[in-house]
Order: C-alpha cells, then structure tokens, then sequence
C-alpha cells in the first residue's frame, strides 16, 4: 500500500497562485497574512507599472519580489528606476517606449555601475541620444552582470557609439547589443576614425560606427549577437567588421 504525504496549506495556496491573474492574486493576498504570505511573491515576480496598473506604493513595498519590471507610458520612473536598481533583486527592466530621454539614463546609469542584479535592460525608443549613451557607456565598464542592452530607435550619433565601442573593449558579460536605427553623420564618423587611428579618411559617411565597433570586437570576446539594422554602414563598413570576425568567433550579427 502506497503511503501519501498530503500537502501543507502553503504549499496548496502556492500551487493555486500559479494558475492566477495579476487581479485575483491580489484578491487573494488580501485575505488573511497567511494568504498574503502565499499570493504576494507570484503577483510581484513580474510587474507592470503602468497608469493604470499596482500602485506606486505596493510596488516600492513589495520592491524586494520583484524580477521582472515594465514601466509602460507612465510618469513614474523617474521615481522608481534608481531605488529600484540600487536596493532590490530586479533582474529585468523594460522601459520601451517611455522617452526617458538622456537625464533619466544618465541616472540609470550611475546606478548600474554598482547594480550586480540586472541582467537585461531594454531601452527601445527613449530617445536617449549620444549624451545616453555615453552615460551607459561608463557604466558598461564597471558592470559585471548586465547580458542584454536594447537600444535601438533611440537617435544615438557618432560619440555613443564611439563611447559604446571604448566599452566593449573593456566590458566582459554583455552579450547581447542591439543598436538598430540609430544615427551616424559624416562628421561624427570621422571623429570616430580619428578617435581609434583605423584610418586616414573615410570613404563612405556611415563606415566611421562600423570601423569603430570592428575595432572593439577584435579585443571583445563575449558579445553574441550584434544588430547594426538601419545605421547605413557601407561597403567599407562590412569589409571592417568581416576583417573583425575574422578574429572574434563568438559574435553573431543578425541584422545589417
């Protein structure tokens, strides 16, 4: 005769939690503390924060079961994101969408200087510009956890990307860069080339942000994958990151 072990009251409350709803998870942690105790963790693992979304003030209380935040089309990041970062177990931030804009970032990156947590940050679409990048930049040679860094759409020029090639040289865990639809201008790209002495003049206006992450990608041996779509990197351009991947193996480039 099989003898069975019934299950404790947590655990059957656990094992309900997981078949819910944002909605009825919070219903449910309402009940009772030994209801709460069960239904708050599942509720907060993965956050969307929104207008019209959890409270400002249950998120910050419960800051500490959070892995996973969404910030979407609210005013509330600027309040959020550094306390966030600086004091919790947040694994991934998304912020697509939000136009934080180059103060917020430049917040965000102090923070991730330090954070030892995240490990994903997407910033598509928030208009963070060169001033953005360069602050993430500094922070991408300091951070050692940070795997994913989303910032395509976001009108980063020359001097990001030449301050995000300076940290790739140095940074070892980002293995994921997506940069699509950014902006390169002659000018920029000739400050560019300068900067990494890879050659006397340049022949295609665009060849600068290629020449300059070719360069990073010779000495980087971690990125994975690579999205260069819409940056209009030329012949020249592809010639130097082929010449690039010649030496790194680990790189993927999805999109050109």
């Amino acid at each position: 005769m099989f003898q069975t072990h019934p299950l404790d009251l947590y655990e059957i409350r656990s094992r309900i939690a997981s078949s819910l709803g944002g909605k009825d998870l919070a219903s449910c942690a309402r009940v009772s503390q030994d209801w709460n105790d069960s239904f708050t963790p599942p509720l907060y693992n993965s956050v969307i924060l929104s207008e019209d979304g959890l409270s400002m003030e249950s998120v910050k209380r419960n800051k500490h079961l959070i892995k996973c935040l969404k910030i979407y089309k609210s005013n509330s990041y600027n309040r959020v994101i550094s306390s966030f970062l600086a004091n919790s177990c947040l694994e991934i931030l998304d912020l697509q969408g939000n136009w934080i804009g180059s103060s917020v970032t430049q917040a965000l990156s102090a923070v991730l200087k330090t954070n030892s947590t995240l490990t994903t940050l997407n910033l598509d679409f928030n208009s963070i510009g060169d001033i953005g990048a360069q602050a993430l930049a500094q922070a991408l040679m300091t951070n050692t956890t940070l795997t994913t860094l989303d910032l395509s759409y976001n009108s980063i020029g020359s001097n990001g990307a030449l301050a995000l090639s300076e940290a790739l040289k140095i940074n070892s865990t980002l293995t994921t860069l997506d940069l699509e639809c950014n902006s390169i201008g002659s000018n920029g790209a000739q400050a560019l080339s300068e900067a990494l002495s890879t050659q006397d003049q340049l022949d295609s206006d665009h060849f600068g942000l290629a020449q300059a992450l070719s360069e990073a990608l010779k000495i980087n041996s971690t990125l994975a994958d690579l999205s260069l779509y819409g940056n209009m990197i030329g012949d020249n351009g592809v010639q130097a990151l082929a010449q690039a991947l010649k030496i790194n193996s680990t790189v993927s480039i999805e999109k050109m």
